[in-house]
């Protein structure tokens, strides 16, 4: 009996086939071609120099460089185009590498730019002071501005911003806690908790959303009088209390802040001035610093509202220890939208 093959309808032989031999199939429409192990590697190969040559046109140093793996090399490579983008070479940054290290150094912050759809554009060489991470370890979390944000705050940040889009050259305020360094959490027991405050301004003529950038400044939300940035703050003065917190000092900022003179207020009570719901809060903390007689000096923070002299109110983070037979202030003037974060997680004052 003959057997006829069913591809080319030839008689079969025992030993031969028409069918291709198992492992040297021919390629077909539905069945691509494989990539080889020489192939894969060549890939990777090229993939390399490309990393490499894109790395090479970075202005960083070359000790910097040499620690750049590929994801920290893309992520700066996304930044600066993104930032080409918005700047051109013919349109001088407002925030720009310009800034030198000395300049940078006399702001209370970091610089943070955001394109319109919330990726990071810029941000200035001075974040590592402030959140001991410095600009390739930060882009490492991501290159949107709630990548380096820590906790539930997305949300109202996004409703920020959007305000802001929404009313270019309304300045707007966030505070949310940022993602810092291990080393940096290990210190000070968390992440840092930095108020963000910036508008959104058309760097050109009309203005859309490819050439319109979030502009802002980040300084730090100080958690102790004895943090590193709160000696240097123009947003700090001092007041002396005999125990039942009558003034019989205060540094001469007061004026700046409050607007009151210092004659003014020696001789009167802390309690004049502050607001009257938030006189429980300052008596806790008055009697917590009063009864520490016994075990020395200690200190508390409050954030309490203040009367100016012009009738308004301020808000105030007050640090008060006791030295001897007085009672130390350190106050720090406030944001209304820090003194909403501090205050959501001050404890409640018990009743007097």
């Amino acid at each position: 009996m003959t057997i006829f093959c069913s591809h080319c309808h030839r008689p079969l032989q025992a030993e031969t086939s028409c069918l291709p031999r198992r492992g040297k199939q021919a390629p077909s429409a539905s069945r691509p071609f494989r990539s080889t192990k020489s192939a894969s590697k060549a890939r990777r190969d090229q993939i390399n120099v490309e990393l490499q040559a894109l790395r090479s046109l970075l202005p960083i140093s070359a000790q910097e460089k040499e620690r750049l793996s590929y994801l920290h090399t893309m992520a700066l490579v996304c930044l600066r185009l993104r930032g080409a983008q918005l700047f051109p070479p013919g349109l001088a940054p407002p925030a720009g590498p310009a800034l030198g290290t000395e300049l940078l150094s006399l702001l209370p912050g970091f610089l943070l730019v955001l394109s319109a759809d919330s990726k990071l554009v810029y941000i200035s060489e001075n974040v590592a002071q402030v959140l001991g991470l410095s600009v390739v370890e930060l882009l490492a979390q991501g290159d949107r501005v709630f990548d380096i944000l820590e906790g539930q705050t997305a949300e109202d940040v996004h409703k920020k911003l959007l305000l802001a889009q929404e009313e270019p050259g309304r300045e707007v305020t966030f505070v949310s806690e940022m993602r810092t360094s291990k080393a940096f959490r290990l210190q000070h027991g968390g992440n840092r908790v930095v108020a963000v405050c910036g508008r959104f301004v058309a760097l050109r003529w009309p203005p859309s959303p490819s050439t319109t950038a979030f502009l802002a400044l980040c300084t730090p939300v100080v958690q102790s009088p004895t943090d590193g940035e709160a000696g240097s703050q123009d947003d700090v003065f001092q007041s002396m209390h005999i125990l039942d917190m009558t003034f019989i000092d205060v540094t001469e900022s007061v004026t700046y802040h409050l607007g009151y003179h210092r004659e003014e207020l020696v001789g009167q009570s802390w309690y004049s001035l502050l607001h009257p719901e938030d006189a429980d809060l300052a008596a806790a903390q008055h009697r917590a610093v009063g009864e520490s007689l016994e075990a020395g000096p200690a200190a508390g923070a409050a954030v309490l509202r203040v009367l100016r002299k012009d009738r308004a109110w301020t808000w105030l983070r007050v640090w008060a220890r006791r030295d001897g037979g007085c009672i130390t202030c350190t106050c720090r003037c406030l944001r209304e939208e820090e003194a909403a974060h501090l205050r959501a997680r001050q404890p409640r004052a018990a009743a007097p």
